[in-house]
This record gives C-alpha cells, structure tokens and sequence, in this order.
C-alpha cells in the first residue's frame, strides 16, 4: 500500500540519521533558582534535545553534547515514549545513559497530570539530585517561554 501523498517518508526519520545544521543556537537551559524553598541549588529546565517537530528543528547529537558539556548529570524526562517517537527522538532514553546522564524518566501524556503516588516518587528523586548537588535538569517538549 502506497502512502498518502501528502505524508512522506522523510517525515519519520529519525532525527540522528539528519545532518547537524551549522547555523543551529545551543540548547537554552534556563536556571531556576530554589532560594525560595531554602535551597541553594539551581534547577535546569530545557526543551527537548534533537527534537523535530512542526517549526522545531534541533539535532539530538549536538544537543546531547551541550548538556554534557554544562555539566548535567541527572535529567527527568516526563514525555512518554509514544511522544518520543512522535518529537523524532525515540532513542533518546537510551543516549542519555551512553552519555553517563542518569535519566529519570516518569512518562505522563502531554495534557495529563501524574497521580499523587508518582508526584511523591518524582519530588523524592528529585530532592535527592539536588541534596547531592547533582546539576540536574528537567525537560519539556517546548523549553521554557522567554
């Protein structure tokens, strides 16, 4: 069976399989600072490394090396893996850990909200990172507005 004209095949590459573009920006981390809740850490939020997505153009391999390169060590990754799949990084999971970055990965529907046993669980690894002062680093499909 043919495909529909109007879907092509391209569309559903993987986005490591296309070429870094060199005119790309960096990954933007935006820092939070949790002063407020009598934390003297920081908390990275980003959106999503190599993603390719309607007008979202990054390259995963370029942007896995950014993150390495500011020194991230654990990320909490809440796409699920449909949605993965979907951004065209279905790999990305498993890049993290050949990265040596410890993902944290808590998969809730775009539009949903966890229930109160996974808040509990991901507060609880979240405090973790931060009381061992791990430079740590939450994701989204979009980042955060600037």
């Amino acid at each position: 069976m043919k495909p529909p004209s109007s879907i092509q095949t391209s569309e559903f590459d993987s986005s490591d399989e296309e070429p870094i573009e060199d005119e790309q920006t960096p990954i933007q981390i935006s820092w939070l600072s949790l002063s407020r809740v009598n934390c003297s850490q920081f908390l990275g939020l980003c959106a999503l490394p190599g993603c390719k997505f309607k007008d979202v153009r990054r390259n995963v391999h370029k942007d896995t090396e950014e993150l390495k390169s500011c020194g991230i060590q654990d990320i909490f990754v809440f796409c699920t893996r449909g949605e993965l799949s979907k951004y065209r990084v279905p790999n990305l999971l498993d890049l993290y850990q050949q990265c040596g970055i410890i993902t944290h990965h808590h998969p809730i529907a775009d539009g949903e909200t966890p229930d109160i046993a996974s808040c509990c669980e991901i507060m609880e690894e979240l405090t973790i990172c931060l009381k061992n002062y791990r430079k740590t680093l939450i994701q989204a499909f979009k980042g955060v507005p600037q």
